[in-house]
């Protein structure tokens, strides 16, 4: 399996999909998931002849489970290390979740000289804490809620979300899908224990305001409009006025995990968003 070892030591896996010469799409995932999470997206843009490019973020999926350096900062020099290493260019990057809060930072840190096109689905930026000045955030009472439910009992905990809120499979009337569920908490049971633990704390603490204002290549926000885990209003709503270059698609009714419960209509966005 393709890794890349990093300065600190920790290796990060990658898939290299389709046309080496196509167009290049980059995915990054969101908590606690990995790579596997888009490949129903990776699959249809390499078969329309783009290269498509994923990891497993650190601590994620096959990666290095380390201890330290489980922090946006350090995710987004990962991700500038990979792309230095499989030389790619003109990419449009996707990132759902907190991917989404990922390919924002990389771009603050690291620039958009390598970036064509940004693609936000369901994602944290710009801050998803409740506060005086946020007050669609989310109460900090729920991230420490999810920290105490990993501690007790990490597996049912994870069963529980994917079974629930992240897809919308609480509300009455939804047709629920055992095998998006059981992959998500496989996924999320592979990942370390550690790093998805202290990803919660990015949710509540990196504040991405700033550099929203300064992305500077075309931006698409894809999200859902019923989506319990980011709600809209605290993500979407106002990330699309800081944007200079962006554009808003709300799906009605949709939850937070959009790729996989709808996965046709998310790709032949992407398709449109590539061609435009």
């Amino acid at each position: 399996m393709p890794f890349i070892t990093v300065k600190d030591g920790a290796e990060i896996f990658y898939k290299d999909w389709g046309n080496p010469e196509g167009p290049v799409v980059f995915f990054s995932h969101g908590w606690p998931l990995s790579s596997d999470n888009f490949e129903a997206q990776m699959f249809f843009m390499a078969n329309q002849g783009c290269r498509v490019v994923a990891h497993d973020r650190r601590g994620h999926g096959r990666s290095s489970q380390v201890w330290e350096g489980n922090n946006i900062d350090q995710w987004a020099d990962d991700l500038a290390e990979l792309f230095e290493k499989l030389d790619v260019k003109e990419m449009m990057m996707v990132g759902h979740s907190t991917g989404g809060g990922e390919i924002v930072r990389y771009c603050a840190r690291h620039g958009t000289s390598r970036v064509s096109k940004l693609v936000l689905i369901d994602s944290t930026p710009p801050f998803m804490l409740k506060s005086e000045t946020n007050t669609a955030g989310v109460p900090i009472e729920v991230f420490d809620g999810f920290r105490a439910a990993m501690e007790k009992d990490r597996s049912q905990f994870f069963f529980d979300v994917a079974s629930g809120p992240f897809y919308g499979f609480n509300r009455e009337g939804a047709k629920k899908s055992d095998g998006i569920i059981y992959s998500w908490w496989q996924q999320g049971m592979i990942s370390g224990f550690k790093a998805t633990y202290d990803c919660i704390s990015f949710w509540h603490t990196v504040d991405q305001t700033e550099e929203m204002k300064k992305i500077d290549v075309p931006t698409l926000i894809i999200h859902g409009d019923d989506d319990q885990i980011v709600p809209i209003d605290c993500s979407a709503r106002l990330g699309i006025k800081l944007l200079p270059k962006g554009k808003l698609i709300e799906f009605p009714g949709g939850p937070h995990g959009l790729p996989n419960i709808e996965p046709v209509w998310v790709n032949e966005r992407l398709l449109e968003w590539l061609k435009s």
